[in-house]
């Protein structure tokens, strides 16, 4: 991992990255909800990257990992302009965007925004539109109403919140009941273990995409992470296609 650096915003809060130079389109990774770059698929990504000579960059969202910031904070919206601010002031040329989890939602957003410098997107157990489908009535009810919701954690101690700000701006942007206006090549990655996000949102996305150049890859004994050297290597695969 090349050194730690930091991007400020115009609000001055320092967004925490990593990037390295190299061939190809720039693989921009996209990080899960409560997740950073320190976790194994981006670690992973980003030490292919360096050793294929490929550019990469990876980055904290704000109120996560190292960078600045509160993650009640923490918004959709807000975490599209970090992204977004980063490849303008690091990339030029093409971007691949990887997207794990909620990130898999947000590389939706910041493609649209990316137009004809799109050349591909990788979906991880992506999620778009968890709030909806990942939520019952009474939770929806409590955040619109301004009250946090937490849940029990399967991956660590403390439970995870929902802010209500959060939810409410993420309501604004639902993509899986309107056509998505992508048209580059995609692969979604599933596995069909997973207990967080229903593998059939795969496909959901793949039928909401403009592209005619989807695949959906489902791995039976797969859990949400996908993150066994297995898994790793299936998504290395579909990497190298896009190179």
């Amino acid at each position: 991992m090349s050194n730690l650096q930091f991007h400020e915003m115009p609000d001055h809060r320092k967004i925490a990255y990593r990037h390295v130079q190299g061939q190809g389109p720039t693989l921009v990774f996209l990080p899960g909800y409560m997740s950073d770059m320190a976790g194994g698929k981006a670690t992973a990504l980003f030490a292919d990257a360096q050793a294929q000579g490929r550019a990469c960059l990876l980055l904290d969202y704000s109120g996560c990992g190292q960078s600045d910031g509160d993650f009640a904070d923490g918004t959709l919206s807000r975490w599209r302009e970090e992204v977004l601010a980063l490849i303008a002031a690091y990339i030029d040329g093409p971007i691949l965007l990887v997207g794990s989890s909620m990130g898999g939602w947000l590389m939706l957003l910041v493609a649209e925004a990316l137009g004809d410098r799109l050349a591909g997107m990788i979906g991880i157990a992506a999620a778009p539109d968890f709030i909806r489908w990942g939520y019952s009535d009474d939770q929806r009810t409590v955040l619109a109403s301004g009250q946090i919701v937490y849940e029990d954690n399967p991956y660590g101690p403390e439970p995870t919140p929902t802010h209500p700000g959060f939810f409410a701006d993420a309501e604004a942007l639902l993509r899986l009941d309107t056509e998505i206006e992508v048209h580059c090549p995609v692969r979604l990655l599933h596995g069909q273990r997973d207990t967080d996000v229903p593998w059939e949102t795969s496909l959901k996305l793949a039928e909401a995409l403009r592209s005619d150049a989807v695949q959906v890859t489902l791995v039976k004994d797969g859990d949400h992470r996908l993150s066994r050297d297995c898994d790793i290597a299936t998504l290395k695969a579909q990497l190298a296609s896009f190179y």
